[in-house]
């Protein structure tokens, strides 16, 4: 055996490959290979040969990829026979699952506080909770402690975090007001006034917020500015998005219509009407291409936000809708919570778990928590916690989420965010559009002056070019004046020209609206009639 076959490693692209590495390759194969034998071309032959080994490398590549960087595999409820995953409940599943994830299955019961309202931030490790009444709580998932609590004695009607744990947001009856993880109140933010809804854009740094009168408000928590405010012109609404693909602002209305919002344009970008009642409930996929929306007439309809057409409508009421890492829907109503599934069709979502509280329990929010199969719910008694299999991603990536950062990859993190902010302009329907050249436009019409003064410039280049000197007579005043005309009436026609071009067209238009204006006899009499 020769010394560079001894140094060789075995890797998993060589004939000894496993039968689940085998499993991964067919999964990122383009289908099945082309019969080169068909073929009779040998040069189109040849061309479809390397096409189809360079194919069967890269699935390799991506299944080695996936091997080494995607260790766990999520996994979900699977009936036996008759059964319904529907039906099955949290006492069952716990029995059957592991001591940490068991720990994750609680109820906390603070009946005189709510109810209440949760948030978790981008790695699932912290939960921030705020009661109706006061009360605002601060606790670590991984080791279930409370960090702070405290009794701000007055109506919190939201709670989010910012960029990190370090700091959260609280909308109070006033005002909203940002504290830090110790509890200590850092700002009160005037500008924003009794704000009933509040979410944070964590690539732009941007605080936004819809207040009682409909004025939605863009703050920069870096720099404290005010990025920009204006009023929705479509009354009061606590239904409130973002989605997390390009940042714009969602807000459902009483009218039924859902409206996009972006904080450097004063009129939204989208207005679209989704249901005949009051918007109650609004969620978007992970990938931004889906959204959830749910009226009071008891119906839940998913968009294809590319098309902007519904792809499925739910029999059902929902006060609340929020969609999991993995696609999941949950939906609340009353002390009831659905989760629903897209296993088999990605467009189609059907029962996949159900979870009751206690009666009297009112569910004011639920929320999956990030890496982890979970869903929270806060409600009019405290806040609980229970298990969804399937719902959380399996593998976290340390540079965008680490559950497990320490005190110093946090302050590395926050660094790296900062240079990485992104400007409020870079919010957009498609950001694909960042980065790309501007498409080859036609040159807009010159105005009325714009034109008046290029002829004139024309005119006066015509007078000031000078005339060549011609002998027996040619060179007389008035044949030089001549000429000069003569060379201004050129320079004037092309001007001309395109001015009666205008005009045709104009009169023509207008001539055709007369047309498709003009009422039939028995309604000419009712015409407003043209002073003369």
């Amino acid at each position: 055996m020769s010394e560079e076959q001894k140094d060789t490693p075995p890797t998993d692209t060589q004939p000894g490959m496993s039968k689940e590495l085998d499993a991964k390759v067919k999964k990122y194969l383009r289908g099945d290979g082309i019969n080169l034998e068909v073929v009779k071309d040998k040069k189109l032959k040849g061309q479809l040969a390397v096409r189809e080994e360079l194919y069967g490398k890269s699935a390799s590549v991506a299944a080695n990829a996936e091997k080494w960087l995607l260790p766990s595999e999520g996994g979900y409820l699977e009936a036996e026979g008759i059964e319904k995953t529907w039906k099955i409940r949290q006492e069952a599943i716990t029995q059957d699952v592991g001591i940490s994830s068991q720990k994750n299955q609680f109820d906390i019961v603070l009946q005189d506080l709510g109810p209440y309202t949760i948030d978790f931030t981008p790695s699932g490790r912290y939960m921030a909770a705020a009661g109706r009444k006061g009360h605002l709580a601060l606790l670590d998932m991984n080791s279930l402690n409370l960090i702070r609590e405290m009794q701000v004695r007055e109506t919190v009607r939201d709670i989010c975090f910012l960029h990190n744990e370090m700091f959260f947001a609280a909308a109070q009856k006033k005002y909203p007001y940002i504290y830090n993880r110790d509890g200590i109140e850092l700002h009160c933010l005037k500008e924003h006034g009794a704000v009933l809804k509040m979410q944070f854009l964590r690539n732009h740094f941007l605080l936004s917020t819809i207040n009682k009168l409909g004025q939605l408000h863009y703050q920069d928590v870096t720099t404290g500015l005010m990025v920009n405010n204006y009023r929705t012109g479509m009354g009061r609404t606590d239904v409130m998005q973002v989605n997390p693909y390009n940042g714009v602002v969602a807000l459902g209305h009483s009218g039924g219509t859902v409206t996009m919002w972006k904080p450097t344009h004063t009129s939204p970008l989208i207005k679209m009407l989704c249901h005949h009642g009051p918007v109650s409930a609004l969620a978007f996929h992970p990938n931004g291409h889906l959204m959830a929306t749910a009226g009071t007439e008891r119906r839940i309809k998913l968009w294809d936000l590319r098309k902007f057409d519904v792809v499925q409508t739910l029999h059902g009421h929902a006060s609340t809708l929020e969609f999991s890492q993995k696609g999941l829907l949950a939906t609340s109503s009353g002390s009831r919570v659905e989760i629903l599934g897209n296993f088999s069709n990605p467009n189609k979502y059907k029962r996949y778990m159900s979870h009751s509280m206690a009666k009297g329990y009112r569910i004011k929010k639920v929320l999956f928590r990030p890496y982890e199969d979970v869903l929270g719910i806060g409600h009019s008694m405290g806040w609980s916690s229970i298990i969804i299999p399937g719902s959380g991603e399996p593998n976290f990536d340390t540079w965008v989420a680490n559950p497990f950062e320490t005190a110093k990859q946090r302050r590395e993190k926050e660094v790296r965010s900062l240079l990485d902010k992104l400007p409020p302009e870079t919010i957009m329907l498609n950001p694909s559009k960042i980065g790309t050249v501007r498409p080859f436009s036609k040159k807009e019409k010159p105005s009325k002056k714009e034109r008046e003064s290029e002829m004139e410039a024309a005119i006066a280049d015509v007078k000031d070019a000078p005339m060549k000197k011609k002998t027996k007579g040619r060179s007389k005043p008035s044949k030089v004046a001549n000429k000069k005309q003569e060379g201004i009436v050129r320079a004037k026609r092309p001007f001309l020209d395109e001015q009666m071009k205008e005009e045709e067209a104009i009169a023509k238009k207008k001539q055709k609206l007369a047309e498709e204006a003009e009422l039939p006899k028995s309604l000419q009499r009712f015409a407003r009639k043209q002073a003369t």
